[in-house]
């Protein structure tokens, strides 16, 4: 279980365009240079295992059934947790992960329609109960998402390609988990400066990272 670890472990979420992925970053450098042995990996990837899985799971060239992407996601965190996560909050260390538990129950189930009963069984199985501390969901309309992404002249992946409607109901998935364990997650409003994010974010983990250290 989350608690029986002596690290922190820190989890970012939110629809495709909201910044988690740069502010994880952010987080990560500004941890590192309190002197925190801070560890960062993503969701799908981390162990090259996981990066195989990544690259079928994201190619916008193949037809990924939607049963087949969520075991492929739960393949590849399994991995994640026993070669990445998992030893890291062993040693003590911050882990921050670019998405985890809860971007499948917001894409998979809410987004594609799969039962949550089902997947709840099958992920504490791929985590053994490993759940974060902290969860940073950068909450944004995801036709906001959109409009920076499509600034930012990138080819999209496979799951970013969704239509609207797909990433709006992610949107209300996060929302909705985030409303069942508001002790767990930080809302970030995503139309926040980045200067204002930041700030919000680092002294919500430090926060968090203090509480630990009394534990």
């Amino acid at each position: 279980m989350r608690d029986d670890l002596p690290g922190l472990f820190i989890t970012f979420e939110g629809v495709e365009g909201s910044g988690k992925s740069s502010r994880c970053r952010y987080m990560l450098r500004a941890l590192r240079k309190t002197g925190s042995e801070t560890v960062f990996t993503r969701e799908p990837g981390g162990p090259d295992v996981s990066e195989r899985i990544r690259s079928i799971l994201l190619n916008p060239e193949l037809d990924v059934p939607p049963l087949t992407e969520l075991m492929l996601y739960f393949a590849s965190r399994a991995a994640n947790v026993d070669r990445v996560i998992r030893p890291a909050l062993e040693r003590a260390s911050i882990v921050l992960c670019d998405r985890f538990s809860d971007a499948t129950f917001a894409y998979q189930g809410w987004g594609r329609g799969l039962p949550l009963d089902g997947m709840r069984a099958a992920n504490e199985l791929a985590t053994g109960g490993l759940k974060p501390h902290l969860t940073i969901l950068m909450d944004l309309d995801p036709e906001e998402g959109f409009r920076r992404m499509n600034l930012s002249e990138r080819k999209l992946d496979r799951i970013e390609m969704e239509d609207l409607s797909f990433h709006r109901r992610v949107r209300e998935g996060y929302r909705n988990l985030a409303d069942r364990d508001p002790d767990r997650f930080l809302v970030v409003d995503g139309l926040l400066s980045e200067k204002e994010q930041d700030s919000l974010i680092l002294n919500e983990v430090l926060k968090r990272y203090a509480e630990r250290r009394v534990i």
